[in-house]
C-alpha cells in the first residue's frame, strides 16, 4: 500500500505541475504603486466604485473598487491625458468618455474601459473636462483649446459655443422645472457664461466678481432646479493687509457673485513658514453636487505644513457660511486622519502638493479623490478619514502591496544574487525599494536609510562573494538617457555619486571620494578582483568613466571617453573577458546635435585607453547596449532617431565593430536589448517613447524575424530582466510603468 500510494502521489504531481504549466502568464505589475504624477481623476455617479485616473507617463488606469487596486488600460486602447478630466455617463455604468492621448480625439468605451473607439468631430486639444448633463444625457460639453464645444446627440456630432471663450475650467447643468427655467453653465479662465437656451445663446454671467482668472467651478441643483449653488475659485490677494479673492458663491444661477463667509477658511495673508507654497491662502478646487448643494469643498495650497495653514480640504455644508478641514495628511501634527503610505512611513512626514487634481463623486458628496506629483488619496465618508489608491499596507510593517497604480519609471530589477527571494529596483523619483518575498511586497527606503541623492538609483552591483553587499549609482537627475534630458526640458546638471549597502540595500554610505559631484548612471564591479578591495567601474553623466581599485573608497578617471564635449556616459559594462565598454550618449546644441562623442567605447586596459567601437555606424543618440556573454565582439546597440536623422532600431557588429548591420527598426526611440540566458538565439528589443505599437518585441532567430509582445499593457519598455531559476517569466523595467512581471514569450 505504500508504494501504491507513493505511485499514485508521484503521477498526480506530474500532473499537477503539467496543469499548472499551461496556466498562461498574464502580465502583472510590481513594486510600488504611486510615487510619480497623477492627473484628471473622476467617479462614476452610477457606481462610485469606480474610478479613473490619468498619469503623466502616459497610462490611465481604472477601479473598480473604489481605488483600493487598479488596471492599467491597454495603451493601443487609450492613452493618458493629464488636461482633461474624463466623465462617466450618468446612467449607463459602463460608458465612459475620455480624451484620447495628450492631443488626442475624444473616446468612448461601452464596456467599463476596456475597449475604446474615438467617437465626434471635435477640432483641436481637449482641455478642462467633458460634462454629461445628467438630466439629458444626449446633451454634453467639452473644452477645446481655448473654446467650448456643444454636442446635442452624446457626442457624435459638436458645434462650437459661441459665447464662452478661453480654457475651460467647469460646467453645470441646471434641470427645468418648478423652480426655474433650465440653464446651461460654463466657465473658463476667462469668465463664466450661461444659456438659457440650450446652448443657442450665451451671456456672460460674472457679477460680483472682483477679477477673474478663474481656477475651480462647480455647481448643484436639485432635480427641479428649485434650489442649488454656483461656487467658483478665483486668485486670492493681499489687499491692504486684507484677504481677498479665494471662493465665491451665486445664489441666482450666476447673475450675482459674492464672497462666502468662510468662516473657518485659511484667509492666511503672509506665510506661516519657510514651506509655504504661496504667502497668501489660494483656493483651486471647489467642488459640490446635485445631491446636496450646501455641501461645498474648497481645495486650498498652503501657506505652511503645521495646522491650520496646511493642504486642508475644507468642507461646508451650510453653502460656505462656515468651513473646517477636512484633511490631515501629516503623520507629525494632531488629527492626522490618512492611511499611512510608504512616504509617511518612510521619512515619517507628508510632502504637501498644491490640490489641482480632484473629482468628487456626482451622486455621493461623501465621496473624493484627489491626486498629485505622488499620492492618490481618496475618502469615502466626507473627510473623516482618507485611504491610498496608491499604497495598501501589507502584514509586515514598513511593507507595502502593489496596487496597480504604477506610475513611476523604473531602471533595473535585480533577483539577489544569493538569495532569490530578496528582489531590488532601481527607480526615478522615489529612488530604490526592496522586497523580501520574491516581489509580493516591497519597502520603500526610509529617513537614515537613503542614499544622499534620493531621486533616481540607477543600477546596482553585487559582491560575487559577499552576501548584501551591494553598491549603487544614484544621482538627483533622472531620466538619463531619454528625451527629457537630450532635448534640455529637464536640467541634466545635479549631484549624484555611488554608495554601499552591507545589509541588502537596508542602508547607503557614500563611497564617492575622487568623484565629481554629477549624476552616476552605471556602476560595475570586476569579480575578478580580490574581495574586501574590489576593482569597480562607475559612468559619470557629463564626465567619463570612473575607476576604484579599493572597494569603492577612492576614485579616478579612467582613460578619455567621449569628446570634450560630450562625456554623457550612460551606461558601463564589463565582459567577463575583461573587456570594459561605456556608451556615451547624445548631446543637443542650439544648432543641432554634437557629432562627436556619442557612442559605444571599448576599452581593453582597464579603461586606459579607449576606442569608438561604432566609427563605422555613427549614431547620434545611442540608448542601452548588450553584449553577447560569449563572445565580447558580439554586441547589439540601440538607438533613437536624432532628427532629421532616421538613425533608430537596433544594431549589431559580430567582429567587435568593423562592421554593424541593423537587426530591427520598431519605432523611433528604440531604447534596450536582451538577450536570454534560457534559450540561445532569443534576443528582446524594447522601445520607449513615441513607440507605435508594442514597445516590447522578440526574436526567437538570432534577429531574423520578430514577435511583438501585443498583450502588454504599457508600452515605454526600458530592460528585461531574467529569473535563473524560471525561463517562462521576464521582468521588465519602464519608462513610467514601474515593474511588470509576464510571459517570456508573446501569447503565452
Amino acid at each position: 500500500m505504500r508504494v501504491a500510494l507513493t505511485r499514485f502521489l508521484v503521477v498526480f504531481t506530474v500532473e499537477a505541475s503539467i496543469a499548472i504549466a499551461a496556466e498562461p502568464i498574464t502580465w502583472q505589475p510590481e513594486g510600488l504603486a504611486g510615487g510619480g504624477a497623477m492627473f484628471t481623476p473622476a467617479i462614476s455617479p452610477v457606481d462610485p466604485r469606480r474610478m479613473i485616473v490619468n498619469c503623466d507617463m502616459s497610462a490611465a488606469y481604472i477601479s473598480h473598487d473604489a481605488g483600493r487596486t487598479w488596471r492599467m488600460i491597454h495603451e493601443s486602447q487609450l492613452l493618458s491625458n493629464i488636461r482633461c478630466r474624463p466623465t462617466f455617463h450618468p446612467q449607463e455604468v459602463d460608458t465612459i468618455f475620455a480624451a484620447n492621448g495628450w492631443s488626442g480625439r475624444l473616446a468612448v468605451s461601452r464596456d467599463g474601459g476596456e475597449t475604446w473607439k474615438a467617437i465626434g468631430n471635435l477640432r483641436g486639444d481637449l482641455i478642462g473636462e467633458i460634462a454629461i448633463n445628467p438630466h439629458r444625457p444626449q446633451s454634453m460639453l467639452a473644452g477645446v483649446n481655448q473654446e467650448v464645444w456643444q454636442s446635442q446627440d452624446g457626442g457624435t456630432n459638436w458645434v462650437r459655443c459661441d459665447g464662452p471663450k478661453g480654457e475651460a475650467v467647469g460646467f453645470c447643468f441646471r434641470q427645468a422645472g418648478s423652480g426655474g427655467r433650465g440653464a446651461i453653465l460654463a466657465a473658463t479662465h476667462a469668465g463664466i457664461w450661461r444659456s438659457d437656451d440650450d446652448g443657442k445663446t450665451w451671456a456672460e454671467k460674472s457679477t460680483g466678481l472682483p477679477w477673474k482668472n478663474l481656477r475651480g467651478f462647480t455647481g448643484g441643483f436639485d432635480h427641479e432646479g428649485k434650489t442649488g449653488m454656483l461656487y467658483c475659485a478665483i486668485p486670492s490677494k493681499n489687499q491692504g493687509g486684507q484677504f481677498a479673492g479665494g471662493v465665491y458663491r451665486s445664489r441666482d444661477v450666476g447673475d450675482t457673485w459674492e464672497s462666502v463667509p468662510g468662516l473657518g477658511l485659511n484667509k492666511d495673508i503672509k506665510p506661516a513658514d519657510q514651506w509655504a507654497h504661496h504667502p497668501v491662502a489660494q483656493y483651486y478646487r471647489v467642488l459640490t453636487t446635485s445631491v446636496r448643494p450646501l455641501t461645498v469643498y474648497a481645495l486650498n495650497a498652503n501657506t505652511g505644513v503645521i495646522p491650520p495653514h496646511q493642504t486642508a480640504v475644507y468642507r461646508s455644508d451650510d453653502g460656505g457660511n462656515t468651513f473646517r478641514p477636512t484633511f490631515f495628511p501629516d503623520p507629525r501634527f494632531p488629527g492626522y486622519n490618512v492611511e499611512p503610505d510608504y512616504t509617511t512611513v518612510g521619512d515619517r512626514q507628508y510632502y504637501q502638493s498644491i490640490p489641482e487634481n480632484v473629482a468628487i463623486c456626482p451622486t455621493d458628496p461623501d465621496i473624493l479623490i484627489q491626486t498629485d506629483s505622488g499620492n492618490c488619496i481618496i475618502t469615502t465618508n466626507g473627510g473623516r478619514q482618507w485611504y491610498n489608491g496608491h499604497a495598501r499596507q501589507a502584514k509586515q510593517a514598513g511593507f507595502f502591496e502593489c496596487t496597480g497604480l504604477v506610475v513611476t519609471t523604473t531602471w533595473h530589477y535585480y533577483l539577489d544574487p544569493f538569495e532569490p527571494a530578496r528582489r531590488y529596483i532601481c527607480y526615478t523619483d522615489i529612488g530604490f525599494a526592496r522586497s523580501m518575498d520574491a516581489g509580493g511586497t516591497w519597502r520603500w527606503w526610509a529617513e537614515g536609510e537613503k542614499a544622499p541623492w534620493r531621486n533616481t538609483c540607477y543600477e546596482l552591483a553585487f559582491d560575487p562573494e559577499i552576501r548584501g553587499k551591494t553598491w549603487g549609482a544614484f544621482s538627483n537627475v533622472h531620466d538619463i538617457p531619454n528625451d527629457n534630458i537630450i532635448s534640455g526640458r529637464h536640467n541634466s546638471k545635479g549631484p549624484g555619486g555611488v554608495c554601499l549597502s552591507v545589509d541588502h540595500g537596508e542602508h547607503w554610505t557614500t563611497v564617492s571620494k575622487g568623484l565629481p559631484e554629477a549624476p552616476c548612471t552605471a556602476v560595475v564591479l570586476d569579480p575578478n578582483s580580490p574581495k574586501g578591495n574590489r576593482t569597480l567601474y562607475a559612468g559619470v553623466f557629463g564626465h567619463g568613466v570612473y575607476k576604484s581599485t579599493d572597494d569603492g573608497q577612492s576614485w579616478s578617471r579612467a582613460g578619455q571617453v567621449g569628446s570634450k564635449d560630450n562625456r554623457r556616459v550612460c551606461r558601463v559594462q564589463l565582459h567577463r573577458d575583461g573587456t570594459l565598454l561605456a556608451l556615451v550618449t547624445a548631446m543637443r546644441q542650439e544648432n543641432g546635435w554634437l557629432a562627436d562623442g556619442p557612442g559605444l567605447y571599448a576599452s581593453s586596459d582597464g579603461g586606459s585607453t579607449w576606442r569608438l567601437l561604432n566609427e563605422s555606424q555613427p549614431l547620434l543618440w545611442p540608448k542601452d547596449f548588450a553584449v553577447d556573454p560569449a563572445d565580447s565582439k558580439v554586441v547589439y546597440l540601440a538607438a533613437a532617431n536624432a532628427r532629421p536623422h532616421q538613425q533608430a532600431g537596433l544594431y549589431r557588429t559580430r567582429n567587435g565593430g568593423r562592421s554593424w548591420n541593423l537587426l530591427a527598426r520598431k519605432g523611433p526611440e528604440h531604447f534596450g536589448v536582451a538577450l536570454s540566458p534560457h534559450h540561445k538565439g532569443w534576443i528582446y528589443l524594447t522601445l520607449c517613447e513615441g513607440a507605435p505599437g508594442a514597445g516590447l518585441w522578440l526574436s526567437r532567430d538570432d534577429g531574423e524575424t520578430w514577435v511583438p509582445f501585443d498583450d502588454l499593457p504599457f508600452r515605454n519598455i526600458q530592460r528585461v530582466t531574467f529569473d535563473p531559476s524560471d525561463s517562462a517569466t521576464i521582468y521588465l523595467a519602464t519608462f513610467g510603468g514601474s515593474v511588470w512581471r509576464g510571459p517570456a514569450e508573446p501569447g503565452r
